[in-house]
């Protein structure tokens, strides 16, 4: 049993008195639904001026991990530039985010230099047909049974659901959930259809000699089966489940980025990179156990920072057949490993969660009244308010809760921010 008398706070400011106070500090953030809302067409996203400079100002201390992706016309790097007014001032001033996209196989630095380490030509070409094959399949899809829908509507659906990104191709089916969420079983079947237009993305790389090189991400998702693959997250009452599938480079998983930006963190602060410069998420393991063997091999503790992983999927689910819980969500893996850390080299790491549930998206919300009581009765158990999101035996503790969603949060570290400057 997971001890919830530490954690599980809905209060940021002990947080960010802490960290204000911290020299060696690292935050790695997730992007939509963390620092700007959950929408269903992701050409709407807004990112606030007020943060952008925030980031701006935590260079060095400061990186993202995301599934998005930095470049490309639904890439944040146009969101940035959009609210900055002006592209060319967004580069000359370093305001655009730093880390890794398309779930660490895309690098950029704030000036918007973007790379793509590991990544081979031939698969480069497979991921540039993905787009068109995804429009084709749903077009036909959508015309026959069950959905029967008129070609203008699929011209729109397609259009907002097919995302052309670079390095991670993504049929994102928020739109297609708004228009089935009264016909449950159709969604469902919709969401089993694209799975099985994966498998055949898969088949066809495979084909081509590329069996090996790619995965299907679900957002969000039930964990993964015992062959290491994740697994679907059907749609139920008043919850999407999976919206995102896409087709990804396989070591593209976010707590394999952590180490890839530990990595650079360590080369920022001594002029050497650790585990190596060419050391990318393609070659390293997966698991999160070689992965702590790996970083205490390779990481001087002395210099260790404290990190703070910020994200807002997390999810686990009872098997209403057989009661297993199923643990998952594009978040949960690097969050753990950020706890799992701070355990291995004793640092005081935290987790931070954002509630994303008030977004165009759904999801599973904190039940923000039922965490405040706690502060008046600690031995008041958090699970009832975390439906959806965690359990008892779950293994990855959630510190903060930030449960007025990313504008609580974009405030919180516009403050933090502030309080660095002269750190």
């Amino acid at each position: 049993m997971v001890d919830y008398q530490t954690g599980y706070s809905l209060d940021s400011t002990e947080l960010l008195n802490s960290l204000s106070a911290t020299e060696r500090l690292l935050i790695v953030q997730d992007l939509d639904g963390v620092c700007m809302g959950l929408v269903r067409d992701p050409l709407t996203r807004v990112i606030a001026r007020d943060y952008i400079e925030a980031a701006a100002r935590l260079a060095g201390r400061f990186y993202v991990l995301t599934n998005g992706e930095h470049i490309g016309m639904r890439g944040v790097n146009s969101i940035v530039a959009k609210s900055v007014g002006d592209a060319m001032q967004a580069r000359e001033r370093g305001l655009y985010l730093p880390g890794l996209a398309a779930g660490g196989v895309q690098f950029q630095d704030r000036f918007a230099s973007v790379s793509h380490p590991g990544i081979s030509e031939a698969e480069l070409h497979f991921l540039q047909q993905v787009p068109a094959m995804s429009e084709a399949y749903l077009r036909t899809l959508l015309s026959s049974e069950p959905y029967h829908l008129d070609t203008q509507l699929i011209t729109e659906l397609a259009s907002s659901a097919v995302l052309d990104n670079r390095v991670s191709p993504t049929l994102n089916i928020n739109v297609l959930y708004q228009h089935f969420k009264t016909q449950p079983n159709i969604y469902r079947q919709l969401q089993h259809d694209i799975s099985t237009f994966m498998t055949d993305l898969h088949r066809q790389a495979a084909e081509q000699g590329l069996g090996a090189s790619f995965f299907t991400h679900y957002a969000p998702n039930s964990g993964r089966d015992v062959q290491g693959h994740e697994r679907l997250k059907f749609g139920a009452e008043n919850n999407a489940g999976t919206t995102d599938f896409q087709f990804m480079l396989t070591g593209a998983i976010k707590e394999v980025g952590l180490l890839v930006l530990l990595n650079n963190y360590y080369f920022t602060q001594t002029g050497h990179y650790p585990l190596g410069q060419d050391f990318n998420a393609r070659q390293a393991p997966h698991s999160q156990a070689e992965l702590l063997k790996l970083a205490r091999a390779k990481f001087d503790p002395t210099l260790m920072p404290r990190i703070v992983g910020v994200g807002d999927t997390v999810s686990s689910s009872v098997q209403p057949d057989s009661a297993e819980i199923l643990r998952g969500g594009s978040d949960r893996g690097f969050l753990h490993l950020v706890q799992a850390l701070g355990e291995a080299f004793g640092i005081d790491n935290k987790v931070v969660y954002i509630d994303s549930s008030a977004g165009e998206v759904r999801r599973p919300g904190v039940d923000a009244e039922l965490l405040q009581r706690r502060k008046i009765e600690p031995t008041l158990a958090p699970w009832p308010a975390l439906e959806g999101i965690s359990d008892p035996a779950d293994p990855l503790r959630l510190d903060v809760i930030f449960s007025g969603g990313h504008q609580q949060y974009v405030e919180f570290f516009c403050e933090l921010a502030e309080r660095l400057r002269n750190l």
